[in-house]
């Protein structure tokens, strides 16, 4: 098979996008909310005002001078939203899909987007399965195809702030957790073997998930999430938000209050009946910050130290 690449396609190649699009809309009907009798009767000129639409972004995928593949980014209120997604049949199954989306979350990223949503059909499994692999997750909002309101499309997003922590993240994150009075005396050296093993057995629980924060390649947050089974209500899932830190240079810009927000959509997409976490009790700071979100001290909490 030939190589394959992505490319972004110019203002001037409004005949090239509403090709290839044409081409998506004959041979994937129920894959999109518009229709090919729609569009065929756009003038030359609605091409050209897409790819001109400094909000948005068309790539194409190109093997022996053929497109096989587009998707674009649009740029909304509520973050980026990749759309117009297709791979032709005799492209499928070649890893074009998985470059496509690369090529749009990179994009997004570079924009300030704070996340990347679409909306797969349900019933197109190949397309929520590379989604999934991806890193987007449901919100749990769903609706009706406005081209075929028979079919049902869920919302799939990804944070393009927050992401799942790596292995090389692990001295970022514990050097957050000793930077405060209370952490600096329990927390040793960030290089330390015994916190690269607690990482690994993090990574490698699937109700567990240690996440970070990253703006400009940089980790400046993290919080450790865990999703707990229990027969109280009704045998409900909850989810356990633990060693919420802010990177002392990125305090004071809202950083703490979106990722509880992420978190707590995270676990009601997931859903979780409850959130919950503790704060110790001279961080009276992390009281008021944790009763503006929301969050009510119902509970008194106690631990014992086991040395």
């Amino acid at each position: 098979m030939s190589d394959i690449e992505i490319v972004l396609l110019r203002p001037d190649e409004g005949e090239r996008l509403r090709e290839v699009r044409l081409r998506a809309l004959r041979d994937s009907p129920d894959a999109f909310g518009s229709s090919y009798d729609r569009e065929i009767a756009f003038p030359p000129e609605k091409w050209t005002e897409r790819l001109s639409n400094p909000d948005a972004r068309y790539w194409a995928a190109t093997r022996d001078g053929a497109d096989v593949g587009m998707v674009c980014v649009l740029l909304e209120e509520t973050g980026a939203h990749l759309l117009s997604m297709w791979v032709a049949p005799e492209a499928r199954k070649g890893g074009v899909a998985s470059r496509l989306v690369d090529a749009a979350v990179e994009w997004a990223r570079t924009t300030g987007a704070e996340e990347i949503g679409l909306w797969p059909v349900d019933r197109n499994h190949a397309a929520r399965a590379l989604y999934a692999r991806k890193g987007f997750t449901p919100s749990g909002k769903v609706m009706a195809l406005p081209s075929n309101p028979a079919l049902m499309e869920s919302h799939y997003v990804l944070s393009l702030i927050f992401r799942t922590a790596r292995r090389e993240d692990v001295p970022a994150i514990v050097a957050m957790l000793a930077d405060d009075p209370l952490g600096a005396l329990r927390e040793g050296d960030p290089n330390d073997e015994r916190y690269l093993a607690a990482f690994e057995r993090i990574d490698a629980d699937p109700y567990d998930e240690l996440i970070v924060a990253e703006r400009d390649g940089k980790v400046v947050g993290t919080m450790q999430l865990t999703y707990l089974a229990g027969l109280s209500r009704l045998g409900a899932e909850r989810c356990q938000i633990e060693a919420v830190r802010v990177a002392a240079s990125t305090r004071g810009q809202g950083l703490g209050r979106k990722m509880i927000e992420w978190a707590v959509d995270r676990a009601r997409a997931r859903g979780c009946a409850m959130v919950q976490l503790t704060s110790d009790r001279t961080r009276t700071d992390a009281h008021r910050f944790y009763d503006g979100l929301g969050f009510t001290a119902s509970h008194v909490g106690y631990k014992l130290k086991l040395d």
